[in-house]
């Protein structure tokens, strides 16, 4: 009998090719070729889907991470210098983050989208598809705030503000971060927002971005945007 081109769906449980699994697991279910000049058997797995962070997954995730990843600086790189953030082993989670999408490469092309004047400078957002298109790759999730570290919001303080959804609690949007401008500091922010770590080197730079003409929106005429980089 010759046998035709075709695939078939086999329940691959304890024996191969056995539709019927002896345990009270479910089978996993692979598809197979069968050549019809010489039978041979050629197992094709099925694609393993893209990982995804969501609320209920993303603070497991970032507990192992943290500790698989120990860099905590940071370059950031713009069209008016770079700057140096040196991200605080006190807040894990938000410093793992930040870490991720850094290697995730979500930062490269996003805008500082919000610059108030002798106060800060507000980067991780943009008005193109591809931020959003980014955004929907690595997952919809919130950070708790981690605001008793004892980190406060001095000049050069890089922090993270929150979910622009109902949000009583504060949580945090992980894609977005501001830095304080504000001399000496903006202290009224304690309490409110995660420090999560400060600008060591560079920041005239940010003085500079401070400055930029904006419009009624605080949104720079001019986008500035960023590219962010791993030093150690």
């Amino acid at each position: 009998m010759k046998l035709h081109n075709k695939t078939i769906i086999f329940c691959l449980g304890s024996v191969l090719l056995s539709c019927v699994s002896k345990s009270t697991s479910k089978p996993t279910l692979s598809t197979v070729k069968i050549d019809s000049k010489n039978t041979n058997i050629i197992e094709v797995k099925p694609k393993k889907e893209n990982f995804v962070l969501t609320d209920e997954n993303a603070i497991p995730f970032f507990f192992k991470y943290a500790k698989q990843n120990p860099q905590k600086r940071v370059q950031i790189k713009t069209d008016y210098g770079n700057f140096v953030i040196e991200l605080s082993e006190k807040t894990p989670y938000h410093r793992a983050n930040f870490i991720y999408l850094t290697k995730a490469n979500y930062f490269d092309g996003t805008f500082f989208h919000r610059v108030v004047p002798d106060f800060i400078i507000q980067g991780g957002n943009s008005d193109q598809k591809n931020t959003s298109s980014k955004r929907r790759r690595i997952g919809k999730y919130l950070l708790p705030p981690d605001t008793k570290n004892g980190l406060r919001h001095h000049r050069s303080a890089v922090s993270m503000p929150s979910s622009e959804i109902e949000n009583p609690h504060r949580l945090a949007s992980p894609y977005e971060f501001f830095i304080v401008q504000q001399t000496p500091g903006a202290y009224h922010l304690d309490g409110k927002y995660t420090v999560f770590g400060y600008v060591v080197k560079g920041m005239e730079v940010v003085d500079k971005i401070n400055r930029v003409p904006v419009d009624k929106r605080d949104w720079p005429i001019d986008n500035v945007s960023m590219k962010v980089s791993i030093i150690d």
